[in-house]
């Protein structure tokens, strides 16, 4: 009988048939996300092993998802977003924060604004250095040329990788040219490829889409991975817990359909449920902070405290400002631009719709002492308000021309923890972010306003702005960057750290070939093991690390 149709087949017969038929799955993926989709195909392409893939949420397929510019749509759609929020911060003003994470096939990687970054090649040195050997730039260069293919400007390609990642400078928006003079007057470099050797300066941010649609790693990955026989894909299914035998993981608890089912593995099972989710399940089996899981009635299996702790997290703040020359907003605020643009994307796959709302930006030296880029920057020439709406929140560009010049930190000090609120699975995380810290942090963000400070007052920028959407950074003291910052900003959606890599577990939680240490048969393959957050986005190193992960289990297997 063929694989899936068993599969189908047996739920109906109930769990504990279930349990028999699924023994014969050599690896149990926990999280179809960025991570997990490439896990399942690279691990599934000899056709020797067998994979079941496990997601909570439902199979991806909104049409926002596929469009590039639905971001701004899936951005608070509760289908396929989990919305999470965070502790209150007292260094933020007693804020929360909002914490969108993706809700199905795909992850965040299918809800993402598709900057595709590789991050700059010290932040994987720093890696090695921190105990994650085999992770250098070295290394993981190599990694990325195996995984990408990428489309220039001219369609010139280079590689034969899953993932396509295009250089889209020539489709950006007329505004953006202020910018790019704006970091020519200040004299600070140009870069035309961010994910290349010289990825210093202003750059037109690269994305991941093939054909004017998005190329998550669902699309990239698992939709390949799934027309084999040895695949299969069960959504709705929420992880209770990893079960073991000793110290050995052994099977997974889970709820599906109303059901309780326990799935055995035969080889291994693979944590790949994200910073946020991946310490929580590691936590509801047993293995964290044994103080903190008893206060919730979990018996610990193995007392390990950095489980949920090292968070690192992109803190960022957009000014926006009136333009003086039409932007997107001239476009996709009013419905005769609205046709035209969906007109030219139907016809064409090409214009403001498959691109990302981030146009360009790229990393810079705060200042020329700096040894490298400290800041990551963004240009985007729209400007819009997010407006309530009953259950949802909708996103509307102004009605009239405008941009947003941001920045982030790129390399934050401060430390903070993810914890599970209780025993139950479908409880919210505990997230505390533990933002600005560190006194060093905030000098980065008094150093990012000045330099964005700097760029709104050339001569370029000022022909741009007709006036300040409050505040004026223009105008802002060092002193008051600062409190704006704390009163204004926000994650950027970069978690990571949770499962921090390492030598041994008196500093970390797995070790450098992913396995956690003092079980056997468990890794955790997602950005919760980056020992340190990279320079900017996060969702290129994610799928990196699963890419090279299969490699390392496919060895020991």
């Amino acid at each position: 009988m063929d694989l899936h149709v068993c599969f189908v087949t047996t739920l109906r017969q109930g769990s504990e048939r279930v349990a028999r038929t699924l023994a014969t799955f050599d690896y149990i993926i926990i999280g179809a996300g960025s991570a997990g989709c490439v896990l399942a195909e690279r691990l599934s392409a000899s056709g020797r092993h067998k994979i079941l893939i496990l997601e909570a949420g439902g199979r991806g397929r909104s049409p926002w998802i596929a469009l590039p510019l639905g971001y701004g749509k899936t951005f608070f759609d509760p289908s396929v977003n989990w919305k999470y929020e965070s502790e209150s911060e007292a260094a933020l003003g007693g804020r929360k924060s909002y914490w969108p994470r993706g809700k199905g096939v795909g992850g965040s990687g299918a809800i993402n604004a598709l900057v595709y970054a590789r991050g700059l090649p010290r932040d994987f040195d720093d890696w090695e250095a921190a105990g994650a050997t085999g992770w250098n730039w070295n290394t993981v260069r190599e990694t990325y040329d195996q995984m990408e293919t990428r489309i220039g400007p001219s369609c010139a390609r280079t590689g034969d990788g899953p993932m396509t990642v295009q250089d889209v400078s020539d489709q950006i928006h007329p505004a953006t040219r202020h910018f790019f003079d704006a970091a020519q007057e200040l004299g600070l470099p140009r870069s035309s490829d961010i994910n290349g050797e010289a990825c210093e300066g202003a750059a037109a941010y690269q994305i991941n889409t093939s054909g004017g649609r998005r190329m998550h790693s669902a699309r990239a990955y698992l939709a390949p991975a799934l027309k084999r026989p040895n695949v299969t894909l069960m959504t709705g299914a929420l992880v209770k817990r990893i079960e073991f035998d000793g110290k050995r993981a052994a099977s997974v608890q889970l709820q599906h359909r109303g059901r309780n089912l326990s799935l055995r593995a035969g080889r291994e099972i693979i944590l790949a449920a994200g910073a946020v989710s991946s310490p929580c399940v590691l936590q509801r089996s047993g293995v964290g902070p044994a103080q903190d899981l008893q206060a919730h009635g979990i018996t610990p299996l193995l007392d390990a405290p950095h489980v949920g702790g090292n968070l690192q997290d992109h803190l960022g703040i957009n000014y926006y400002f009136r333009a003086t020359e039409p932007t997107l907003n001239t476009l996709l605020r009013p419905l005769h631009g609205k046709l035209r643009v969906a007109l030219q994307y139907v016809l064409t796959r090409r214009g403001p719709l498959s691109l990302s709302v981030n146009q360009c930006g790229g990393y810079f030296r705060s200042s020329p002492n700096m040894s490298a880029p400290d800041q990551q920057l963004y240009f985007n020439p729209v400007t819009y308000t997010t407006t309530p709406n009953g259950k949802r929140t909708v996103v509307q560009p102004d009605p009239f021309p405008g941009f947003i010049l941001g920045f982030q930190p790129a390399r934050p000090t401060s430390r903070g923890r993810i914890d599970i609120s209780a025993a139950d699975p479908s409880a919210p995380p505990r997230i505390c972010p533990n933002s600005l810290a560190t006194e060093e942090d905030q000098a980065q963000v008094i150093a990012g306003g000045l330099l964005c400070q700097r760029l709104a007052q050339t001569s370029a920028l000022t022909r741009l702005i007709e006036g300040p959407m409050a505040p004026d950074l223009r105008c802002l003291t060092p002193e008051q960057i600062l409190a704006d910052f704390r009163e204004r900003c926000g994650t950027v959606f970069h978690p990571t750290g949770t499962c921090r890599m390492g030598p041994d577990a008196r500093h970390s939680v797995v070790s450098p070939r992913l396995k956690v240490h003092g079980v056997a048969g468990l890794r955790v393959v997602d950005a919760s093991v980056f020992p340190n957050l990279t320079s900017g986005n996060t969702n290129a190193p994610t799928m990196m690390l699963a890419h090279r992960a299969a490699d390392l289990i496919l060895e020991d297997a």
